[in-house]
């Protein structure tokens, strides 16, 4: 008789262990804080970011500071589900705040799909996609369902 695979057998727990999916979390929005400072000091253009669709450097601003506050606060909960901040949050928590990071990403990558800019089309793609693989890899846990060092059951 065949078993029903449940949690303990999940094949994304196999194949990426939640420190890794952690620390290339970790390595990405520092170098998308990079990135976005980047583009807002004018060393990237910005009809290179948000679909092409930007009009003026004032609007380029605005949206700009919103990806930096996201990825910001994205970086924290990864520092902290890391154990890199000391910082006790209830696990459901974490968990709900990665798997919305996980949607946000899948929705991203359909968004970087129907881009006008073929590099944004080509590089962020499959980057928004494996963010939102590396994010569900977070919130599905860690083998045994324990709190990892920033969290609390």
């Amino acid at each position: 008789m065949q078993s029903v695979p449940t949690m303990r057998h999940n094949p994304m727990k196999a194949l990426v262990s939640e420190r890794l999916a952690l620390h290339c979390l970790l390595a990405v929005f520092l170098a998308t804080t990079i990135f976005h400072v980047l583009v807002v000091t004018g060393v990237v253009p910005f009809g290179m970011v948000w679909g092409g669709r930007l009009r003026s450097h004032s609007q380029m601003l605005t949206f700009e500071a919103v990806s930096l506050t996201i990825t910001l606060l994205m970086l924290a909960a990864v520092a902290v589900k890391a154990g890199y901040v000391k910082l006790m949050v209830p696990q459901r928590v974490m968990t709900v705040v990665f798997g919305l990071m996980f949607l946000l990403f899948l929705v991203n990558t359909f968004g970087n799909l129907a881009s006008k800019n073929e590099l944004e089309k080509l590089l962020f793609t499959p980057l928004t996609l494996v963010l939102a693989l590396l994010s569900l890899r977070v919130a599905v846990g860690s083998a045994g369902h324990r709190a990892g060092a920033g969290t609390a059951r």
